[in-house]
Formats: C-alpha cells, structure tokens, sequence
C-alpha cells in the first residue's frame, strides 16, 4: 500500500483524493494550512454578503474523510526533499511519502507598491482573506471608502461584496475599459456601465502609485499614478491577478517556470511528484489555452486525471472544448469556445453581436470568415447549455447551423425564448449588409 500526500485541500487535491480512494486502498494525507475540511472557495463571497454560512459551504459533512479513510493534516509545508521523499513543516515536524501531489494554488499578485503591506490592504483569495475582510470592513462606519486595485473577476466580486454592506467603492482598473484583454469591446463597455450603475466609482487607465499610511501603521488613503489624486480610504484590496502559490518549492530541485512545469500526464520534473490546479503549468500549452489555469473545473478535471495514473493506469490530461462562467453583479457570463478580444482576436476570427435595448443582455458569436466554423460564444444575461455548445464544438458545426438551431441551447426558454427571433433578425440582417 502507497502513501500518497496532497498538499492542498482545494478542488484540485480534493477530487485527487476522492478518486483515489474510489480507485484503490493506498493510504491518503491531505495537507492544508487553509482550514480542516474542503469548502467552495467560490461561495466565500456569498459568506460576506450574508446568503449563507460557512458550514453551507462544505459539499461534505466532517464525518466523511474518516469514513473514507483520507487523514487530513493540517499544517504548513516549508519545504520538499525529493531525494528522501519527505516534507518539513513550519512547526518542524517531517512527513514521509512515496507519491506526492502538488495541489497549492494561486496567491494574490503584488507589484511592490509602497504601502502594500500596511494593515488593511489584503487581497480575496483564502478563507484568511475572508476572515480578515470582516475586520478590516464590516461595515460603513469602520469602513467608510474602500479602494480595489485590480479590474479582473475577483475585483468585481469584492466591489459587490462590499456595495452590499453599503461601503462606498472606488474601483482602479489599469485598462481603458473593464477587462477589455479578455472581452470584445462592446461587451467591456455595458460592463463598464453595469458597475458604474452599481454606484461604484470606476476609474479606468488608473494605476495605483501608492498607499499611505497612518501613526498606527493602518491605511488611510491611496495615491492615484495619473493624477496623483488622494483618495482616503480604510481598506485597499489587490485584485490585480494571482499567481501560482510555490514559493515553498524554490530549493525542492524541482523544475519551475510560474508554476511547476508538469507534462500531460501531470508529472513534474521529480520523479512520483505531481503537479495539478492553478499551481500547475503546462510545458507546452493545450490549443488555446494558457499554460496555467486558474479555473475551478480544470482544477477538478486534473485531479481525476491525475487519480487514474496514480492508480497504475496511466490518463492524460485533455481538457476539452474551453469553457468558463462569472457574474458581474447581476449579469451572468457565459463563453463556451474562443471569442477572443480586438486585442488578441485571431486574423480570420468574425463575430457577430446582439444586444438588447435593456443594456444587460447581450451575445457575441465568434466564426471563422471564410469556412464560417463555429468557434464559440460570450452570452450575458442569457443562460445557455454548455453541452450543446460542447456538442457543435465537437462537430464542427457552421455560424449558420448554430444560429438556426440556437433554441436548443436555450437553458430556460420559458423566460429567454423572446429573445431568440430579434437575435436571428439581427444575423440576417448582418448577412444582408456583408
């Protein structure tokens, strides 16, 4: 019998350790440093804003992992010895293993700012974070300007965490439009307009330059790059993206790029060390996709990979058709296939866009000009189904298939099917006017 370590009780060492258990009777350690049991990390900001508790947040009651024979350990890991297969903790003790996987997702960037380290700045990333926002605002009265650093999905979802306990936000995103590297331009700018009719202050192409600070070492005001504008506020999050959590690996002899190098089959440079999740990068990227996802699915789909080769049948790592989803306030997104922004858009990538009158609906199907190939979809405000979407990926189906066909996807035609003869309307008339 093997004993196989995880660090990392995410999505990604989770499902390692569930499969491997389904698989085989191989002893199994979960490490984290985080918290006793597994929760969604994506829920966190509904905690803050009271739609639910934390114990709501766990898929599985606390008896489970004894039930399933799965230890969970908790500690921090400061260092990995490969060559006697053995990790140190922080508190000094040692844990042996004969496979180990690599499961310690991302950090929060920082980009050496003055201040950055004063109390009340802080980032939204572990349940740490999440206690630490309590403190640092609870309310508008302990709270009263909070300024976000950051124009990604975490800065987001902490401007509407904090507008729902009614603290004022300034929102400073270095593009000149709402994650505009990401989405085509007309879709970046109705998000620039939702958040601003969230009362959130969004200043677009601003950098931070500096946090000050006050006698007791705390926050107290934001200095703009541009304008060189004060803006007092008691709590600055830094939402400028994450990278792979790996400083700990640094002098583990162990083959690291951003992340920790790993081939198809999920395996790092040291021999029976694994690598899976957001800390995981690919040697050479999969189609499209980047070299490191930060993705909660792929997370999951790496770890039952990665079970399957732990288990002695060896399984790569094949991720499929792209898919994600996230919500902009009370808009939910969609992207099923590659829709790319004018930054990054491919020469032959056409699109087609819809939008509706109400400012908060809207799709853009993107296909290839000449062969008109489907190669994917951005949908807000309307819920479609991902195994349609998958479905015509696979099949390579044509634009002209999937927008006479678009009603299957439909994931609630009872209150979106209004919306599909204005959408076809507007293709025709787009067709005519070509």
């Amino acid at each position: 019998m093997e004993h196989i370590v995880i660090i990392g009780n995410g999505i990604s060492g989770i499902t390692t350790a569930r499969h491997v258990r389904k698989l085989s009777d191989n002893k199994i350690t979960v490490i984290s440093a985080e918290t006793d049991h597994f929760f969604s990390r994506t829920a966190l900001m509904y905690i803050y804003m009271g739609h639910m508790k934390y114990e709501h947040t766990k898929p599985y009651e606390d008896w489970f992992w004894k039930e399933n024979r799965i230890e969970l350990k908790r500690g921090f890991v400061e260092s990995v010895d490969t060559a006697n297969k053995s990790l140190q903790f922080a508190d000094g003790s040692s844990l042996n293993y004969d496979k180990l996987v690599l499961a310690t997702g991302s950090k929060p960037n920082k980009f050496g700012w003055p201040g950055q380290d004063l109390q009340g700045v802080q980032g939204l990333y572990s349940k740490q974070d999440l206690d630490l926002l309590e403190v640092n605002a609870p309310n508008k009265e302990v709270c009263k300007r909070a300024v976000i650093v950051g124009g990604g999905l975490i800065g987001i979802e902490l401007a509407e965490m904090l507008s729902t306990r009614g603290i004022p936000v300034t929102f400073l995103v270095r593009e000149d439009s709402f994650w505009n590297g990401v989405l085509p331009n007309v879709e970046s700018a109705m998000i620039n307009r939702h958040i601003k009719n969230h009362h959130i202050d969004l200043r677009l192409a601003s950098n931070l330059k500096e946090i000050l600070s006050d006698e007791h070492g705390r926050a107290r005001a934001v200095v703009i790059e541009e304008t060189g504008e004060e803006l007092a506020c008691d709590l600055v999050g830094l939402t400028a993206g994450v990278s792979p959590n790996i400083d700990f690996l640094k002098d583990s002899g162990i083959e690291l790029g951003r992340g920790i190098k790993v081939n198809r089959l999920l395996e790092t440079s040291a021999k029976n060390v694994y690598a899976i999740g957001d800390c995981a990068e690919q040697r050479e990227a999969i189609g499209n996709r980047r070299p490191i996802e930060a993705v909660w699915y792929t997370g999951r789909m790496m770890g039952e990979a990665l079970a399957q080769t732990l288990c002695g049948n060896p399984t790569e790592y094949k991720p499929g058709h792209w898919f994600n989803s996230a919500k902009f306030f009370d808009i939910e997104y969609q992207t099923y296939g590659w829709v790319f922004s004018e930054r990054n858009k491919k020469d032959y990538e056409q699109h087609f866009h819809w939008a509706h009158q109400d400012d908060t609906k809207c799709i853009t199907v993107a296909y290839h000009k000449d062969s008109r190939l489907f190669l994917g979809i951005n949908t807000f405000g309307i819920r479609m189904r991902h195994e349609v979407f998958d479905r015509w990926l696979t099949e390579a189906r044509d634009v002209d298939y999937v927008m006479a066909n678009l009603k299957q996807a439909n994931f609630d035609p009872e209150f979106f099917a209004h919306f599909e003869n204005s959408i076809n309307q507007a293709f025709a008339n787009q067709l005519q006017t070509a």
